[in-house]
């Protein structure tokens, strides 16, 4: 009886394993769970089936680095000091892998950090200096830095599937950060899958040719539309040469951010990723690259604007989702290599994104906004015994609240200082315990690169309000349930000031909250 009980308390007592999987730039929009008409992607739902799906997760702040800092210290962008991708980290911060490596975990991270060189409370790792390259990458090690060659979605998974095998501490626990690259602008595939989906049609998002009409000035200045600024070589893949041939029949499309000068968006730097393949890699890119400039040179000159569009539309789409497929078969590498090797029951599986995308929603590419498709970002967390199969929920998540919710699996004591909520409630099914119904959001890098406005506001389930500031003063109510793609600003609508009212309310409890203010935001301009 003595030998089962310790048996018993042992398996109790015994941690789970943490894989924490992140892709950049994926949309929840390309996920076959979340929505299925652009994309099957069965690995990744793999985790969604044997867990939970959040339908409601969202970020802070929706731009690369502050998410990262945000996931890593469980604190908003105002106090970890990493409000956009230029200003510094406050290295001070204590983040949440500092804290399992103190507690007796095994640490590890490969793949996109984005800032820093130097993670802090990781045993090992390679990660890929600042944006990182898709082929032949750059690693920065703790010992040394290395060139791998291949292609970064597969080399990110060998360096994590070779830690398993080859140093991976049996007698402990693991926190494995799996951090993905793609699907991160430019989108460039793998050479089968750049062969694979350029032979794909992919259906056009409702709001494709949005004209802004009803919603603040900010909708219409930003920089991020497909036909006026993605560029027809970096993003479309279109010969330079065949660009110079053409002439005058390709427009002079300008890039007028006011970030560092103006940049055209037809000399976009095509060759950046395409020149650090070697000779048998770029054989295996050159026939579809043929096929895309032969198709542009013949169609281009006899296409209006909207035609133009819808062409640029479906090269995006063939690129950015050929680089999704490559990361969810990756994805089933690792997951198939823990079922394999009996870790997936006791093993904590999250895949999410540091942030939403824009799939040609409003016109657009890239994120920033506080509208859906940037705001939201792809949850999905398995943990076998503990999470009820193939569930969905719809609270108010961050990614504020990934910090606690691991430390408090992991039975570890979270920092006072932390200003998430752990998500183990939600997890667990015990929904009650769950007291948030709002989530806050700032962002704050402008004037810079697709001239996104600065912004703050408040979501509930039922609406979002939110306040441009710094050089324009405009205020913007979305109905949730009645407008999900948001293209009615109710802000001045008679039938909604109390609505208004209540918000703005709530908006101020939440600024003073989380310890944010107008006076704080001024330490924040460039």
């Amino acid at each position: 009886m003595i030998i089962l009980c310790l048996a018993s308390c042992k398996q109790e007592l015994k941690k789970p394993n943490i894989l924490f999987i992140m892709s950049d730039d994926h949309a929840y929009q390309a996920i076959s769970a979340y929505d299925d008409k652009l994309i099957e992607t069965p690995n990744i739902d793999r985790i969604a089936n044997e867990g939970i799906l959040f339908s409601n997760a969202s970020v802070t702040n929706s731009i690369c680095a502050p998410s990262r800092a945000t996931i890593l210290t469980g604190k908003f962008s105002h106090i970890n000091g990493k409000v956009d991708n230029i200003f510094p980290f406050d290295t001070s911060q204590v983040t949440f892998p500092q804290l399992f490596q103190k507690a007796g975990y095994q640490t590890a991270m490969f793949g996109k950090l984005h800032f820093g060189n130097n993670p802090k409370g990781v045993d090992d790792f390679l990660i890929l200096p600042g944006q990182g390259h898709y082929i032949n990458p750059i690693f920065i090690g703790k010992e040394k830095d290395t060139v791998i060659t291949g292609y970064v979605t597969d080399i990110i998974t060998d360096l994590t599937i070779d830690w398993f095998e080859k140093k991976r501490d049996e007698s402990k626990p693991f926190l494995m950060m799996y951090l993905h690259k793609a699907p991160h602008r430019a989108w460039w595939p793998s050479p089968e899958k750049f062969e694979e989906f350029y032979n794909k049609t992919f259906p056009e998002p409702e709001t494709l040719f949005d004209d802004y009409s009803n919603r603040a000035s900010a909708a219409s200045s930003a920089e991020m539309n497909i036909l006026k600024h993605m560029h027809l070589m970096q993003d479309n893949k279109v010969y330079p040469k065949t660009i110079e041939e053409m002439g005058n029949l390709v427009e002079d499309i300008t890039y007028t951010g006011e970030d560092r000068g103006v940049r055209k968006a037809n000399a976009g730097p095509f060759n950046r990723p395409f020149n650090r393949a070697n000779k048998e890699q770029k054989k295996l890119y050159d026939k579809v690259l043929q096929k895309i400039s032969s198709d542009f040179k013949e169609n281009w000159p006899k296409m209006n604007d909207i035609e133009k569009t819808k062409w640029k539309y479906q090269r995006y789409m063939q690129d950015y989702l050929a680089t999704i497929s490559s990361v969810d078969d990756n994805v089933g590498r690792v997951l198939d290599y823990l079922e394999e090797n009996n870790l997936s029951d006791n093993t904590i599986v999250v895949y999410t994104s540091d942030q939403g995308f824009y799939l040609g929603e409003h016109g657009w590419y890239d994120k920033r906004f506080i509208y859906n498709e940037s705001f939201k970002t792809p949850l999905l967390i398995k943990w076998p015994n503990k999470i009820k199969p193939g569930i969905t929920n719809d609270e108010m998540v961050q990614n504020l609240d990934f910090a606690q919710t691991f430390l408090e699996a992991a039975g570890i004591e979270s920092p006072s200082d932390m200003q998430g909520e752990s998500l183990l409630p939600l997890l667990l099914q015990n929904n009650e315990k769950w007291t948030r119904d709002a989530v806050y959001y700032h962002y704050y890098e402008y004037p810079s690169v697709h001239m996104v406005k600065r912004h703050y506001g408040i979501v509930s389930k039922e609406y979002k309000l939110v306040h441009y500031y710094y050089d324009i003063d405009e205020w913007e109510l979305f109905d949730r349930k009645n407008d999900p793609k948001e293209l009615n600003n109710l802000y001045s609508d008679v039938n909604y000031q109390k609505v208004v009212l209540e918000m703005k309310e709530r908006l101020s409890e939440l600024r003073l909250k989380y310890k944010d203010s107008d006076e704080l935001s001024k330490k924040f301009i460039y």
